[in-house]
């Protein structure tokens, strides 16, 4: 039996030239909400490539065999290139306070990566057990310094994970994302009922955890709000125009628009410009220093290309 009206659907897994679709709107087709597609041969999306996350229009859905076709695709609001999806509306950066060590730096570049992207950015310390009470309530205070309300994670007591697992089922599309060993697999396996991606431990040689998961998967834990379920990747690499760096800092942003502090130039990059007026006392400078630094060496590189 075939409805032949077109449908709007949502790419939730991407493997050789199939995607698994679940429609948005169930209108006129029970409980047939995954359909296996293909894309319509006498459609051209020229250099256009079909992500998980995309929205897309399907037709010809057969409700017997759950085989559809993918007729077009709806405009993306954006695109994280490592891992391949599309739409995400929420990115959580996610580190162990202890097993691996938390290092700062690598914090910073992950959340510098992910405001980039112009989605909403939290941050989420997971091992809390490892550590004192006091020592996370250092953290905490220290991240809300940087901008950030860290959300802490106690595996042992179930209240911290309840409290995020009901704000993600407020979100559109969140993924996690941070270095290996961390804790990503097991808080989806939590996250996820009947997941079951397999572990590995962290290494005692290289202080870092082995990559488990294997492919990019969107997973439905409300109505409306998934989850990205990743392969284990390293940071995508940062590249972005050192005009717009000031923008990615909370501790700047607060200062320019809500402070309305005023630089003599409007494109003052806030390091040795004449004029500068911006208040350079917070702890993340150093970073945003080193940053502006590193990038402009990389244009003025290419400058020379």
């Amino acid at each position: 039996m075939k409805n032949n009206n077109k449908h709007l659907g949502l790419v939730t897994k991407k493997f050789n030239n199939f995607f698994l679709v679940d429609l948005k709107n169930q209108e006129n087709l029970g409980d047939s909400q995954k359909f296996l597609c293909k894309v319509r041969k006498s459609i051209n999306f020229k250099d256009q490539l079909i992500y998980v996350g995309d929205e897309v229009w399907i037709e010809n859905i057969d409700l017997l065999s759950k085989r559809a076709v993918i007729k077009s695709i709806k405009k993306r609001k954006n695109l994280l290139v490592r891992p391949s999806v599309a739409n995400i509306s929420n990115i959580y950066i996610t580190f162990s306070v202890d097993e691996p060590e938390l290092n700062l730096s690598q914090v910073n570049r992950f959340l510098i990566s992910a405001e980039s992207m112009g989605v909403e950015v939290s941050l989420v310390l997971t091992k809390c057990d490892l550590i004192s009470d006091k020592r996370r309530f250092s953290l905490v205070d220290k991240f809300e310094r940087w901008g950030y309300q860290a959300i802490t994670l106690n595996l042992k007591k179930s209240h911290y994970f309840n409290n995020l697992l009901a704000e993600l089922k407020q979100k559109e599309c969140s993924i996690f994302m941070g270095p290996s060993g961390v804790g990503k697999t097991t808080l989806l396996n939590m996250i996820i009922p009947g997941l079951q991606n397999s572990t590995a431990p962290v290494s005692h040689k290289i202080k870092r955890g082995k990559n488990t998961t294997r492919n990019v998967e969107l997973f439905s834990i409300s109505n409306q709000s998934f989850i990205v379920d990743t392969p284990g990747f390293n940071m995508q690499p940062l590249k972005v125009d050192m005009r717009l760096l000031p923008n990615l800092y909370p501790e700047i942003y607060k200062q320019v628009v809500d402070e309305g502090i005023r630089c003599k130039f409007r494109n003052c990059l806030h390091l040795n410009d004449e004029g500068c007026n911006l208040n350079k006392s917070f702890e993340r400078y150093f970073f945003y220093k080193e940053m502006i630094e590193s990038t402009k060496s990389h244009y003025y590189q290419n400058q020379e290309d």
